[in-house]
């Protein structure tokens, strides 16, 4: 594990830069229906024949809920100083609604993980929604396609773990990537909760649409809960809280083709300013998005917009590759949410974006990883915690030497953090205070179930216990950061 590539960039990162791994309820977890949980809308989505890759379900996870003690001594053992979790809504409120009971039990597990990363020095991240919305709300009303009953629920659900853990937990984020919860469960119907206009795959539902409507309550719901947080919790917590977005970096196939260009910068801002710009610069959409879409993009009212803006005190930042981006000639499709392009995965030129992993869409693409971060830090001129980044990578099966040292992920770390990162900060004056690595163990993927592994460590599920296997490139990130972190 050499450090020679950043020797130059010993101590750029600031001394109290947080460095761990980000994980979400759903997937590592298990216990599903354990100590009075509720069903959410992955639990259903996951017993529905068909809908998950190989047919599994996330019954069991990698049952971080009876095994949260061995897993932060594992974690305190990589080096770590912070860790970013989900809590999972139905477990907390099992029917999710302003005037459902809370149950103890859920909010006894929280409270004991907490208290633990804490014993262990290891600050807690809170995400309060990543994704599993409580399925009686969804039977109720429609979730978040009913955004005047869906923000009280939400509101009041995050004032219920204000309450309960904010004495402890100075880290909020609201929402976890609403674009892809929004884009890959209501445009695409691949995700709970399984809605599009393909009647092929899905019952009901309505692309062109509904995307943008969920999208508008998740801002609304988000800036309540900000203000909720700022004027009765903050003052007395000390705390501070934001949201997470995700983004890829696009790249024009022709770079030198004006056209391609301005196709990459709408793909970026159909991708990452439909959310970012209501939140961090204008409180509304992009002019781009307006123009293509019209009527079907909803429009903040006055109170709305001045809710949303300045709503999130951080930028947090889910990326993990780069695309190729070329114009299109032909009018959108009614259903396209991506700005009218064609995606590639090789330019012009024929240069490939880069290294394939063990996922079809993600690629290891450092270049674009700090054009993403000086693109996002000039446009928003907000610090950057990076939430979530990380790969799979081929031929993760079985717990071998080999697949155990895994060198695809270390070179991967080495070059997004470790060159794209570092020298974002070093050269390019980016402000960035955290990393969190995706992830700490292999887990259920959503709808991969359990044929992606993203993990730091690799786990047997074929084992009653999930038994852990530690990977190198967990002690490579630790010594890594041990480098760039400053002394303090």
């Amino acid at each position: 594990m050499d450090l020679q590539s950043v020797q130059d960039l010993k101590g750029v990162l600031r001394s109290d830069f947080f460095h761990g791994y980000a994980t979400a309820a759903a997937q590592v977890e298990g216990a599903w229906n354990k100590d009075g949980k509720g069903q959410s809308i992955w639990d259903t989505f996951a017993h529905t024949p068909g809908k998950v890759k190989d047919g599994s379900t996330a019954d069991d996870a990698v049952r971080s809920y009876d095994l949260y003690k061995e897993d932060v001594a594992l974690m305190k053992s990589y080096g770590v100083n912070a860790y970013r979790f989900s809590l999972s809504w139905s477990r907390i409120i099992p029917h999710g609604g302003c005037d459902d009971p809370v149950n103890e039990k859920g909010i006894e597990y929280y409270s004991n993980l907490v208290d633990e990363l804490l014993r262990n020095g290891i600050t807690p991240f809170v995400t309060l929604f990543h994704w599993d919305t409580p399925q009686a709300l969804e039977d109720r009303y429609g979730g978040m396609l009913n955004q005047d009953k869906f923000v009280p629920d939400f509101v009041n659900y995050a004032r219920v773990c204000f309450e309960r853990l904010g004495d402890r937990v100075k880290h909020w984020i609201t929402f976890n990537e609403p674009g892809v919860y929004t884009l890959a469960g209501y445009a695409a119907g691949v995700h709970a909760p399984g809605r599009s206009s393909f009647r092929d795959r899905n019952e009901g539902g309505d692309s062109s649409t509904e995307p943008f409507i969920v999208a508008h309550t998740e801002l609304v719901a988000h800036g309540h809960v900000s203000r909720l947080y700022k004027q009765e919790f903050q003052p007395h917590q000390q705390g501070t809280i934001g949201i997470t977005l995700h983004g890829n970096w696009s790249e024009p196939w022709d770079e030198a083709n004006p056209l391609d260009q301005e196709a990459a910068e709408r793909a970026r801002e159909f991708e990452i300013a439909w959310f970012a710009d209501p939140l961090y610069k204008t409180g509304d959409y992009p002019a781009s998005m307006r123009a293509q879409l019209g009527d079907r993009l909803p429009k903040f009212t006055p109170e709305e917009s001045k809710l949303v803006l300045g709503s999130s005190e951080f930028y947090g930042m889910n990326t993990y590759t780069s695309f190729f981006v070329k114009h299109k000639t032909t009018p959108a499709d009614i259903n396209d949410h991506k700005g009218n392009v064609e995606i590639h995965d090789s330019n012009k030129q024929g240069v490939p974006r880069g290294e394939e992993s063990d996922t079809e869409w993600l690629r290891a693409a450092p270049w674009g990883f700090r054009k993403l971060l000086n693109w996002i830090w000039s446009r928003y001129q907000m610090p950057i915690y990076v939430t979530e980044n990380g790969t799979t990578a081929k031929g993760e099966t079985t717990a071998t030497p080999g697949v155990l040292n895994d060198q695809f992920r270390i070179k991967f770390f080495e070059g997004y953090v470790g060159w794209a990162l570092a020298r974002a900060v070093k050269e390019d004056g980016v402000d960035i205070r955290s990393y969190f690595a995706w992830t700490f163990t292999d887990n259920w993927e959503w709808a991969a179930g359990y044929t992606d592994r993203f993990g730091c460590t690799f786990i047997d599920f074929d084992s009653p216990d999930k038994t852990r296997y530690p990977k190198q490139s967990a002690y490579y990130l630790d010594k890594l950061f041990k480098h760039l972190i400053k002394d303090s």
